[in-house]
């Protein structure tokens, strides 16, 4: 008889899967992010809608959609936690049959007659050095500091992102499925349900080189507003550059990377299309892409919107055109480097251009992102 390792608790619940799931939320200001309390906390105008964030009720929920400040309309809770019940908290996975090899691991016989092939005392398959997060667009994974829902996520994992697994353990029954990976999570221990990941041979994507100026190659302009500006540029925001440029300029890629998410709501006629007040804040077009640092830049204020969710892009490569949608007072691109916080609108971090180091405002420059 074999046991696979698990984590002892006083009580038996079935969660609703959204409690590993949080929802992105967005919002758009004039030359920068919104502040907290004018758009920025529940929106839902990112593409990919999906499950919302939610604290792990006992009972399923059904689904319903509520609408946010800005007008869009978000589906959440959908699914149920798995069937199976447990006893004295988390299931204990016992299988029958032998194993070969108590280091090395080997096939194991479970109670229906399905075999596994283990790898170690570490309960992990042969050749899964690292998982990588399987989620719906749109949405991140909680990273849990014990393999349940029980307690707050210590962080969240964007879809697609690849990190080290360390062990294979019994949890909380998510979907019918107790298994929960161990995983290093930025230097700390953390769980995810392999509901959401998968073991990969795959390397995780290299940080960028360096970031270059969001205009197409040879491109000139002025940057209007630079960091810590006096119009917007605070807060949040601090670290943001706004670039003067026509309307319709196409807006590239500063790095390689991932389209995380996207707002392309506000067309041809619609009020906030050509810029606004306050009222605008929800309504500016934009691209958020995710970097193998783990950083994002966002491009806000778009006239048109090129890309899709899940889209790998290179840098260089185009993923709008400008305008001055949302909160905004002109015709000017709003980029910003980002920490990722599992929504389009985090805090702003610096950023310097390969070609421009960290311009000031008034400062022309000269686009050198040549694909």
């Amino acid at each position: 008889m074999r046991y696979r390792r698990s984590v002892p608790s006083s009580t038996t619940r079935r969660h609703n899967l959204s409690a590993l799931l949080v929802f992105a939320a967005s919002a758009s200001l004039a030359c920068g992010d919104p502040v907290e309390g004018e758009g920025e906390g529940d929106s839902a105008s990112a593409s990919g809608l999906g499950l919302s964030a939610g604290s792990g009720s006992d009972s399923a929920s059904d689904s319903d959609s509520d609408s946010d400040s800005a007008g869009a309309t978000t589906t959440t809770g959908t699914t149920t936690g798995g069937d199976a019940s447990t006893t004295s908290g988390w299931t204990t996975a016992t299988t029958t049959g032998a194993s070969t090899g108590a280091d090395t691991g080997g096939q194991t016989t479970t109670d229906d007659g399905s075999s596994t092939t283990t790898g170690g005392d570490d309960g992990l398959p042969r050749d899964c050095p690292r998982v990588v997060v399987d989620v719906p667009d749109g949405e991140v994974l909680n990273v849990r500091p014990l393999p349940s829902t029980e307690k707050a996520p210590i962080g969240t994992l964007d879809d697609g992102a690849i990190v080290d697994a360390l062990e294979l353990v019994d949890g909380e029954v998510i979907q019918g499925n107790p298994e929960w990976f161990a995983i290093d999570y930025e230097g700390e221990l953390g769980y995810v349900s392999a509901v959401f990941a998968t073991c990969t041979l795959d390397e995780p994507p290299e940080p960028p080189a360096g970031f270059y100026i969001p205009l197409t190659c040879g491109t000139k302009a002025t940057i209007t507003q630079g960091n810590n500006g006096q119009l917007s540029h605070n807060g949040t925001s601090a670290y943001a550059f706004d670039f003067g440029v026509g309307i319709g300029t196409p807006i590239v890629a500063m790095a390689d990377g991932k389209v995380l998410y996207t707002y392309d709501k506000t067309g041809p006629g619609d009020p906030c299309y050509n810029g606004g007040g306050q009222e605008c804040v929800n309504y500016a077009n934009y691209v958020v892409l995710l970097h193998g640092d783990g950083t994002t830049t966002a491009y806000r204020h778009l006239n048109k919107v090129t890309v899709s969710v899940g889209d790998t892009v290179k840098s260089g490569k185009k993923i709008g055109l400008s305008g001055t949608t949302g909160w905004s007072t002109g015709r000017h691109l709003h980029a910003v480097r980002q920490k990722e916080c599992g929504k389009p609108y985090c805090q702003s971090i610096p950023l310097e251009f390969v070609e421009a180091g960290v311009p000031k405002t008034g400062d022309k420059v000269t686009s050198e992102n040549c694909p």
